[in-house]
């Protein structure tokens, strides 16, 4: 559990859409000032997708002290929040939290190399925007590497190249980029922030390990909505409660058991932090690890289970954390 969060209402004051999937809203407290924020952080709504759920999005850009501004991509196989998102319009009402950060900029580095992949690029627009400030004061090299499907999806790529002209580095296709070629051209002490895919920050991952690079100078945040397995209902068996119960394909495992009654321990909700893991008690079907917090080594095992993010296909039996007083 985490300490209740504080809601406030507000109102889209605008959207516009920047790719064919992906749609941005500014989002205005009705109190008037919307509380400035620093590279990396996001804003929780609350959406209804059937039920009322809790969205986390990452701010993008320099804040103006009048409104938040999100970018939310429409997953037709979601869970539904981004199809909530993309239905509201301009004067529609909302709740919204403060703004929070699990990803905050460090501007002590020589250097920096910024990784992005599709929408992972909102929380690093204003981290680009910062470092190119940062740059031009104290030389600090900066490079950016936004890797998409298809340029169409290129959003905010403009505003990005404003800032940090041709050290933008597009990649477009299913090509993996070589980030250990990127990784070496570093100065020793340069940090690396990405955000993006899992898969593509466990490659980022492995590129930075394999270098000897220190782990904390490897800064990253998921959106935790990509898998390997396309998203569908399971079936949860937690034998210390008695129970079990069908996680629907718009539910996390997190949510049904938090509706089914069961105290959970959580935190960032979106795979990172690793409060939400769970013993496995066993698998009927297949696993589909979509956190960033678990090793290989434990994932391959399937012994453990962040209940934020990942699923899986068949039944699932695990332990709760909770312990009755």
């Amino acid at each position: 559990m985490k300490s209740e969060i504080h809601w406030m209402p507000a109102r889209v004051a605008a959207t516009r859409d920047l790719t064919p999937t992906v749609r941005e809203f500014l989002i205005r407290p009705e109190s008037g000032a919307a509380t400035p924020h620093e590279p990396g952080a996001h804003l929780q709504v609350q959406v209804l997708a059937g039920r009322m759920q809790t969205r986390s999005y990452s701010l993008v850009g320099e804040p103006d002290g009048i409104h938040w501004r999100i970018a939310v991509k429409r997953m037709d196989e979601g869970r539904g929040g981004s199809l909530a998102m993309w239905r509201l319009a301009a004067g529609d009402r909302m709740l919204v939290s403060e703004p929070q950060s699990h990803f905050s900029l460090d501007l002590g580095a020589p250097a920096y190399l910024v990784v992005a992949g599709g929408i992972g690029i909102t929380p690093l627009v204003f981290m680009a925007q910062r470092l190119a400030a940062l740059s031009a004061r104290s030389g600090a090299g900066v490079r950016m590497l936004y890797g998409a499907r298809n340029p169409e999806e290129l959003a905010y790529l403009s505003e990005l190249q404003g800032a940090l002209g041709d050290r933008v580095a597009v990649h477009v296709g299913a090509a993996p980029i070589d980030f250990a070629a990127e990784i070496a051209q570093l100065p020793a002490g340069a940090q690396l922030y990405t955000c993006g895919p899992v898969p593509m920050l466990e490659a980022v991952k492995r590129a930075w390990s394999e270098a000897g690079r220190p782990l904390p100078d490897l800064r990253f945040e998921t959106f935790g909505s990509s898998g390997r397995l396309p998203t569908q209902a399971f079936k949860l068996r937690v034998p210390r409660h008695e129970f079990e119960v069908e996680v629907p394909a718009n539910s996390t495992l997190l949510e049904a058991l938090e509706a089914a009654g069961v105290q959970t321990l959580w935190d960032c909700r979106r795979g990172e932090c690793g409060l939400c893991a769970m013993n496995v008690l066993a698998v009927d079907g297949e696993i589909d690890h979509r956190d960033v917090f678990l090793s290989e080594h434990e994932k391959k095992s399937n012994s453990r289970i962040c209940a934020c993010v990942s699923r899986a296909v068949g039944t699932l039996t695990i332990d709760s954390a909770y312990r009755p007083d």
